[in-house]
């Protein structure tokens, strides 16, 4: 899995643009975290890049990045909770889970849906 690392708050404003090209999918993750580390370990796993060509993958390690993991929140109007996984299209996200409810074949339908999920 080719990870781009988000480690600058700038990066969300190319993430609004690129999402209206490609869903943009953020992984917050804790480093302190079993349960993050879990999650992080069995998406890794799962993911298979032909099948997940429509969506880029961002990772945000957000303790070391924390005024990012705050902005997320805000600008993307997403509670922050960790682990989590945001799907970001058109500028809006689109999808969000954590902890245990982040699901490969979930993530999967929702990068391929033409339509917007409901969050």
């Amino acid at each position: 899995m080719q990870w781009n690392k988000l480690t600058e708050l700038r990066q969300l404003d190319d993430i609004s643009k690129e999402s209206a090209q490609q869903k943009i999918l953020i992984f917050k993750h804790s480093t302190k975290c079993s349960t993050s580390r879990a999650m992080l370990d069995r998406l890794e796993r799962n993911w298979k890049e032909d099948e997940m060509k429509a969506i880029k993958p961002y990772f945000l390690d957000l303790l070391s990045y924390r005024q990012i993991s705050n902005a997320i929140a805000e600008k993307f109007n997403v509670e922050h909770e960790s682990p989590q996984v945001i799907i970001i299209q058109d500028d809006k996200a689109i999808y969000h889970a954590s902890h245990f409810g982040i699901n490969y074949s979930t993530i999967k339908d929702v990068s391929k849906s033409q339509t917007q999920p409901t969050v």
